[in-house]
């Protein structure tokens, strides 16, 4: 058992619905050797219960639950930056040819091994991962997030039109691909399969009911695609589906929405589509920085949650400008901010919660990640800038708990992100001393700055 002492924030009820930041400024959380919080409270009642048990002491930083990322690219880790276009000419001259060279296994193994770099080091702790279009690029990808310790959630990506010729497949394979990736590695440790068409633009009605049929045939398999994000392909696709109702419909119609099903975007949504998100349960992942960066548009997100919508963080790298859901969160509020037809009026605490415990229940992980109460996983993350850096003097000035969030998504950035734990274990720490972050190895049990002492 392992005490960890530290001032937490957290949202374990939905702000959006009338919750509060949860903000204990000296609190104990008890961890059992399994990962699992089995006491959090006062300081002195915590050894009281727990005399003979290690406490860290995390009080020159702030203690959060694990970053939740609803929407990410493994191939496009070499792409980000690359800015000034839309996002069908950004996709055919950016993203597709970097994504063409995963099919040299070896090349993929470089990028799966950045890429869980980048999400822990970042602080993000579970991810629903876009894959890619090569069956052993996606292994790769499994075997790295193995090896580290997160929870990823990702599969094979599937085309059969319009894109470049290597990266096209067709039903029959896509389906045999994608169960055997599946039979491999769904359910294995913390990793779980997603069903992944590109989009309906790349994807005939053959091959998602290929999708659709593979879903059906994997128990507690994810759903993953993308959707209106841009006015020019939302046409294109009316154009290739004209029975289709909308965008959403060339996706219903193969019977692929679902509870856990999670839309990328949704930036240009008719009102009969976010509906038919409400009753299939499918979430919607927002994507700020991408957004802006390919000139997609404003989020709706008063719309998303009038209709009753889930809404969750992603980053989108590539398209997105880095893995970092502090930024996300802080281009959320400026987007919002700035929306035309009005936004909401997002606090530090809506900014926590979409980035974490949205995240969680999108990924029907809601039982075991999220926040940290009793009985949830401890996937965490200290915050802990340098002395003298601007988060933390903005920590050292904050005027009490909404206003130090709100410098944490303003000013945070992955070099304050000091511990990551994953079911309790350390999968990534930055060494005090040079700032520098240790390449992700599997799990470990050491911990920073172990104490016998509960005394302030």
């Amino acid at each position: 058992m392992t005490i960890y002492r530290a001032r937490v924030f957290d949202t374990p009820q939905n702000p959006f619905l009338g919750g509060r930041l949860r903000g204990d400024a000296d609190c104990a959380i008890a961890v059992d050797t399994d990962g699992t919080i089995v006491f959090r409270g006062a300081p002195d009642e915590a050894r009281r219960r727990l005399p003979d048990d290690d406490l860290v002491d995390l009080r020159d930083g702030l203690l959060l639950p694990g970053m939740v990322d609803t929407h990410v690219h493994f191939p496009q880790i070499r792409a980000i930056g690359y800015l000034g276009t839309p996002l069908l000419e950004w996709l055919d001259q950016c993203a597709l040819p970097e994504e063409a060279r995963l099919a040299n296994t070896g090349y993929a193994r470089e990028v799966a091994s950045e890429f869980v770099t980048g999400l822990a080091s970042s602080g993000t702790t579970t991810a629903l991962v876009f894959g890619s279009h090569f069956a052993t690029a996606v292994d790769a990808l499994f075997t790295e997030a193995d090896r580290v310790g997160l929870r990823v959630t990702s599969g094979l990506v599937t085309a059969d039109r319009i894109l470049p010729e290597p990266l096209l497949t067709t039903p029959d394979r896509a389906f045999a691909e994608g169960e055997a990736l599946a039979r491999a590695w769904h359910g294995t440790g913390r990793l779980r399969y997603a069903v992944t068409p590109r989009f309906s633009l790349s994807s005939s009605e053959a091959l998602l009911q290929s999708d659709a049929a593979l879903l059906a045939a994997l128990g507690g398999a994810f759903f993953t695609s993308h959707i209106n994000e841009n006015l020019a392909e939302v046409a294109a696709v009316a154009d290739l589906f004209p029975e289709a109702r909308d965008y959403l419909d060339t996706y219903d119609r193969a019977g692929l929405l679902q509870p856990r099903a999670v839309l990328a975007h949704n930036v240009h949504p008719t009102d009969a589509e976010l509906v038919r998100l409400a009753e299939t349960g499918t979430a919607v992942a927002h994507c700020p920085t991408s957004n802006s960066t390919l000139a997609s548009g404003f989020f709706p997100l008063r719309r998303h949650h009038a209709h009753g919508v889930r809404v969750a963080l992603g980053s989108d790298v590539g398209a997105g400008t880095g893995f970092s859901l502090f930024k996300e969160g802080v281009q959320a509020y400026f987007m919002q901010q700035l929306a035309p037809e009005g936004g909401v009026a997002l606090s530090a605490a809506h900014l926590l919660h979409l980035a974490t415990s949205a995240g969680a229940d999108a990924l029907d992980l809601a039982d075991q990640i999220g926040d940290l109460s009793v009985g949830k996983r401890f996937d965490a993350i200290w915050v802990r800038p340098a002395p003298g850096e601007p988060l933390d003097i903005g920590f050292r000035h904050a005027s009490g708990d909404d206003d130090a969030l709100a410098k944490l998504f303003a000013l945070g950035t992955p070099a304050d992100v000091a511990t990551v734990w994953v079911d309790g274990r350390v999968v990534t720490r930055r060494d005090r001393e040079s700032g520098r972050a240790d390449r992700p190895r599997a799990g470990r049990a050491d911990h920073p700055r172990p104490s016998r002492s509960m005394t302030p």
